[in-house]
């Protein structure tokens, strides 16, 4: 269906059951009232509030260039004057794909079987080493990304038929309704919810292949789940949680490039990671937050502060995990300063350089934790 591949080509998350859905719809309304199937489309394809003026624009586009196609007419103006700054590039550079040439219908299944191995070769792709077709690809792979993390018990009850607790409050309230007498027993069990989710994001120089895709992860992550915090560090620490919830991508790009004064700098881990103890640790780290630590470990200070900071914020959570992109390397082991005091302080040590790192990192967090520090045991640093 060309008019999903633009939707998703344009930023909207729409995997196969957003497609097979409209697919359903459309065979329900028919396809002689435009207004109906437009209405039909939106219903299944459109999931948040922010991506319906997107959606609009890229049926109107869709519809009007293929028509225009369909009689012999020349390509129309790929975007209205009016169309939103944000969203405008994204669907001139998605429509411009559909309109390359290409085989028809009779070659769709060794287009199925070539759009298949091209999948894999963009999960197994570096994200330092992508072209813009590649990394626009990632994007949209990413914005369909979910990152569930192991519920776990709160201190927290709730009424439930097949509680695992007797509810003696709730009992003797219920008992009023029967003249004093008990005739059930009010059960309840523990509320489950996942835990906080807290990520440092390194921005410096070094980071500078891999933190804009890093920063489209987190702009999935911020608007997928609650209780999230993130923060971008160079030489100092930006909350940035509030800029990316809720707003199209390439707003809160704009609003957070503006924000952070350190973009491509130098790194002062140590020093971000103590002053983040201070002034964060205490309101964001409680109840099992889980803290993924982005960074190649590379810090101008050397090793000034890292041990005494990573050391707290290993304490303060329930599960640290620092993600490296320099994992990418068969036989990789830190030699820096900085990164080997980081070291013993984590519980868990991954590569973060392509989807398959992602994936992999996804699987780790839905999955029940191993115990601490068992995944780092080991790496041995000579």
């Amino acid at each position: 269906m060309l008019f999903a591949r633009l939707l998703r080509r344009s930023g909207l998350a729409l995997g196969p059951a957003e497609t097979i859905a409209a697919a359903q719809a459309l065979e329900c309304v028919g396809v002689t009232d435009r207004g109906t199937v437009k209405l039909a489309l939106r219903t299944v394809m459109v999931h948040r509030h922010e991506d319906a003026e997107l959606f609009d624009l890229a049926f109107e586009l869709f519809w009007t260039s293929h028509a225009a196609a369909a009689i012999g007419a020349g390509p129309q103006d790929p975007v209205p004057p009016s169309a939103p700054a944000s969203g405008a590039r994204r669907l001139a550079e998605a429509l411009a794909g559909l309109r390359e040439p290409g085989s028809n219908a009779p070659a769709a299944q060794h287009d199925a079987t070539a759009t298949y191995n091209a999948l894999e070769r963009l999960q197994r792709m570096d994200f330092a080493t992508m072209g813009v077709e590649d990394i626009a690809r990632a994007k949209a792979e990413i914005r369909t990304l979910k990152l569930p993390l192991d519920a776990r018990r709160t201190r927290r009850w709730r009424p439930l038929a097949s509680g695992d607790r007797a509810d003696l409050a709730a009992t003797i309230r219920a008992s009023r309704r029967t003249a004093g007498e008990i005739t059930t027993i009010v059960q309840r069990r523990r509320i489950r919810r996942p835990p906080p989710l807290v990520v440092l994001c390194d921005i410096s120089g070094s980071m500078a292949r891999y933190a804009p895709i890093m920063l489209h992860f987190l702009h999935s992550v911020a608007n997928d789940r609650a209780r999230v915090s993130i923060f971008l560090f160079g030489t100092r620490l930006t909350n940035i949680t509030r800029q990316l919830k809720g707003r199209d991508p390439e707003v809160a790009y704009g609003l957070v490039s503006r924000l952070v004064p350190d973009w491509s700098g130098g790194t002062r881990i140590g020093e971000t990671v103590q002053q983040f103890n201070q002034l964060w640790g205490r309101r964001i780290l409680g109840q099992g937050a889980v803290v993924l630590l982005i960074t190649d470990g590379l810090d101008r200070d050397g090793a000034a502060g890292v041990a005494d900071g990573m050391a707290r914020l290993h304490r303060s959570c329930r599960r640290l995990i620092w993600l490296n992109p320099l994992l990418r390397w068969d036989g990789f082991s830190p030699q820096t300063e900085g990164a080997r005091a980081m070291l013993p302080h984590v519980d868990e040590f991954r590569p973060v350089h392509n989807l398959n790192s992602l994936n992999t990192l996804i699987a780790s967090l839905s999955a029940p934790p191993p115990p601490r520090r068992s995944a780092i045991l080991s790496w041995k640093v000579s």
